[in-house]
């Protein structure tokens, strides 16, 4: 067979090889684009549509970012620089999103003012508000206000009372969320309120769920229909407090960050992460770069493995310290040795610039891959757009960065003052290195038309590759039906863009 199997490849050499040295050859093609399926495992438990997971940095994913993953079948990861209390609300946004049946909906009173339901909209972006008498769930409903009943009113004192709508479609319970959708439909109406025989209100219904529902069908959603979120947290002794206000509300899945995930800090963390709340929530652990550091976190009950160390394109670890490995044999080795002894899911995390390297990173092992760089200037991530060169552009920048180590953040006053020193084990050192840089990325436009082009070029990468699914790239990997060849510098040449005149 031309060729040589992932294993001749990443045993047989002293050299560490990375996407841009291997390149695959290609299969039999059986099947259209249109069959292929992206599903894959992000953890023990946790399957996607897509694998794709985005980076828990704090200028690529907190709430906007995250939604607009799981819209397209991946999972966010709300970074952890900033306060307990805010992360926490990071969630909850994520969560409160689309849930099939609201059962804990934003609700005021008729005594609350328009300014009040302004404030709550811009903190949680809900524009329609169910009114009880109590201003809580569980109190009588006596009206509804939405955008339409305050356009035209000048004074943000006016009660709610005065402007609300209160002849409203409301559904006693019992009620199918199937008979709920048919109602709405009939009414035409934004909001179905669930309410008892007292009128009390219990639950809410939103037209735009249903919307939601059509147009992402492959949705990462959780088994109450809200979708799926992760959230990372450090290894000091106050994240288990963290971790606890973060699963309360919901968050489906722990990542913890750390640069080099083999410490008996992270080892401690994860077996009482685990004793405590055992497979209701998966813990993901990281980052490694061997099979021995891989075997330490799997055996102290670790879901899923983070792997990558100082090949993201703005860090600096690899320069900086001159440890880590190369991303290719990373990923190789790591996801070989979890999946043959603990049939745990890896994410290769970092040195990421396109689909091919997404299809690349899956075809030695991965079950998912993290994408910081290649989201990082959408329209969802945090900080705002400027003007360089006349060119738009958005900040980004490694969570080693001395700026983000220091916790100085310049566009949000929800940073952790304490930053991510503790990340890269410097909490306590008057003199900070950085392992990481800051820059800024150009516009890419929003993640949910920019996302679907990546993924589609996947798609038609495993089609090459005569791979039907995720899970028959690992068999074929595995069986060493799939195979490879090393890279010269002119064949990298030979296979970029070449011999063209830029207008």
């Amino acid at each position: 067979m031309d060729g040589w199997t992932a294993e001749r490849v990443f045993n047989s050499s002293v050299f560490g090889y990375t996407y841009d040295d291997i390149i695959v050859l290609p299969g039999r093609i059986t099947f259209p684009v249109s069959s292929i399926n992206l599903q894959s495992r992000l953890s023990r438990h946790i399957v996607l549509c897509s694998p794709v997971v985005a980076s828990p940095m704090d200028t690529v994913t907190e709430h906007r970012t995250a939604i607009s993953c799981a819209l397209m079948g991946g999972i966010g990861i709300i970074h952890n620089n900033m306060s307990i209390q805010d992360q926490v609300a990071q969630v909850q946004k994520v969560k409160r999103f689309e849930n099939g049946f609201i059962m804990d909906p934003l609700v005021l009173g008729p005594d609350n003012t328009i300014s009040d339901l302004l404030d709550m909209s811009k903190k949680y972006g809900h524009k329609s508000v169910p009114i009880t008498d109590t201003g809580s769930m569980g109190g009588k409903l006596v009206g509804i206000v939405t955008n339409r009943d305050i356009d035209f009113i000048t004074s943000r004192n006016t009660l709610l009372s005065e402007v609300m709508t209160r002849d409203l479609v409301t559904k006693e319970e019992p009620v199918t969320l199937f008979d709920a959708n048919q109602i709405l439909k009939k009414s035409k109406k934004g909001l179905l309120p669930i309410v008892d025989k007292e009128n009390k209100l219990i639950a809410l219904i939103s037209r735009n769920d249903l919307i939601k529902n059509k147009e992402y069908p492959l949705a990462s959603k959780s088994s109450t229909k809200q979708l799926l979120v992760g959230a990372s947290i450090s290894t000091r002794p106050i994240d288990e407090e963290r971790a606890k206000a973060l699963i309360s509300v919901g968050a489906d899945v722990i990542v913890i960050d750390s640069s080099q995930g083999n410490s008996i800090y992270q080892e401690d963390l994860i077996k009482k992460l685990k004793s405590t709340y055992g497979s209701s929530v998966d813990i993901i652990g990281g980052n490694v770069v061997t099979a021995q550091q891989a075997s330490v976190l799997l055996k102290a009950g670790a879901d899923g493995l983070r792997i990558g160390m100082g090949c993201g394109s703005i860090c600096t670890t690899q320069e900086v310290c001159a440890v880590g490995r190369s991303q290719g044999s990373s990923v190789y080795h790591v996801s070989r040795y979890a999946k043959e002894h603990f049939d745990v899911p890896c994410i290769a995390d970092g040195g990421i610039q396109n689909s091919g390297h997404i299809v690349k990173a899956l075809a030695l092992g991965a079950s998912t891959v993290m994408l910081g760089s290649v989201l990082a200037g959408t329209e969802e991530t945090p900080g705002q757009y400027f003007l360089h060169n006349g060119i738009r552009v958005k900040p980004y920048r490694g969570m080693g960065c001395l700026e983000a180590m220091k916790g100085s953040w310049y566009n949000s006053d929800s940073w952790n003052e304490e930053g991510t020193s503790y990340r890269y084990f410097a909490d306590d050192e008057k003199i900070k290195i950085p392992q990481g840089v800051s820059g800024a990325v150009v516009d890419k436009g929003s993640i949910r038309t920019w996302l679907p082009h990546i993924l589609q070029g996947v798609k038609h990468g495993m089609q090459d590759m005569g791979c039907q699914t995720v899970q028959d790239l690992h068999t074929a990997l595995y069986s060493d039906t799939l195979r490879f060849e090393i890279r010269s510098g002119a064949s990298q040449r030979e296979g970029g863009v070449h011999d063209l005149i830029t207008l």
